[in-house]
């Protein structure tokens, strides 16, 4: 739960899936990078020197962008030998660049001696910086909840992600205890960060924070939000900050069913933030409405999309009995 409140400073509640990402690393004596993967036939050679602004471009720019980011905040880094395998679906909306990014920062912090993978405070400083690497070299302008969830989430547990402060608190998750799964479902359309929809919708709600006077739209309080969208200037903006808000204290719901293990009820906050996603802040597309249309016609307790939107995956609570052995 949480989309796109990241970077409006709100809460977010991400799990962390089971796939993995691995980066085989090689240190080198040089600043050269050599860079290659299973997945892909991008291959990249380059000096980090020459690491910029979308340069590499490709899956590179996300690898390459995190030592960039690391020798940015200081850290001393050198040339690399890089193999990345793994099975985080590529452009399914389930943060595989976040993946890439945090297997290849962790990697970084053994070889180099940097140590930032010791407690969960230097952890948040390291997502930060694949953050930093994302934004900056990839292009991508998100906020911090997928890079947060590779590096500080907890087995059994969803993390409530301060956006704020990046402070986290461990909240329970116990699907198996109340006999559910969490169905994960792929639909095949790729969807893409960089391609400018992501960037206007973080600039449609930085405009209306602007109007409202506010840092971000995280100061607007729920029980403000009518009085705070009769002050915005035009029926998109209005949407764009009323998902955000109600979004916010989606997240609040939801931490407060888990905590008093009412897990069940969940299902009726994901269809709720599935309508502000696909009305509201118009990131679905029919593939994901179709998804969580079937889902929730076959038994499930609530469905929604997931991920920066406009393709991916969606996601469904349902009965563990109901789904294939």
């Amino acid at each position: 739960m949480g989309e796109h409140t990241d970077y409006n400073a709100g809460l977010c509640l991400p799990i962390a899936l089971p796939q993995r990402t691995y980066a085989a690393v090689r240190l080198r004596a040089d600043r050269h990078l050599r860079l290659r993967s299973t997945q892909s036939c991008e291959r990249y050679d380059l000096e980090l020197d020459d690491v910029g602004v979308v340069n590499p471009p490709g899956w590179g720019a996300y690898a390459t962008g995190v030592l960039w980011a690391l020798e940015a905040a200081g850290h001393r880094v050198g040339g690399l030998d890089l193999m990345v395998d793994g099975w985080v679906p590529v452009g399914a909306g389930l943060s595989s660049s976040a993946a890439l990014e945090c297997a290849l920062a962790a990697a970084a912090s053994d070889l180099f001696d940097l140590a930032m993978l010791r407690d969960d405070q230097v952890r948040a400083t390291l997502a930060a910086i694949c953050v930093n690497a994302e934004n900056t070299i990839a292009g991508a302008p998100t906020g911090g909840m997928d890079q947060s969830a590779s590096l500080r989430a907890q087995d059994g547990h969803a993390l409530l992600l301060d956006c704020r402060d990046g402070t986290v608190a461990q909240v329970p998750f116990d699907l198996t205890a109340h006999g559910l799964s969490l169905l994960v479902m792929d639909t095949r359309t790729e969807h893409s960060l960089v391609d400018g929809q992501y960037a206007q919708r973080r600039h449609s709600c930085e405009e209306a924070a602007r109007q409202l006077g506010l840092p971000s739209l995280v100061e607007v309080a729920f029980g403000d939000l009518n009085q705070a969208l009769d002050r915005l200037s035009d029926k998109q903006i209005r949407a764009r900050a009323k998902h955000i808000v109600t979004e916010i204290e989606r997240v609040r719901a939801t931490v407060a069913l888990l905590r008093s293990g009412r897990l069940p009820e969940v299902g009726s906050v994901f269809n709720a933030s599935h309508a502000s996603m696909r009305d509201d802040f118009e990131i679905s597309c029919a593939q994901l409405d179709l998804a969580v249309e079937v889902a929730s016609a076959h038994g499930a307790l609530g469905a929604r999309m997931t991920g920066g939107g406009f393709g991916g995956s969606a996601i469904a609570l349902v009965p563990t009995d109901s789904t294939p052995r």
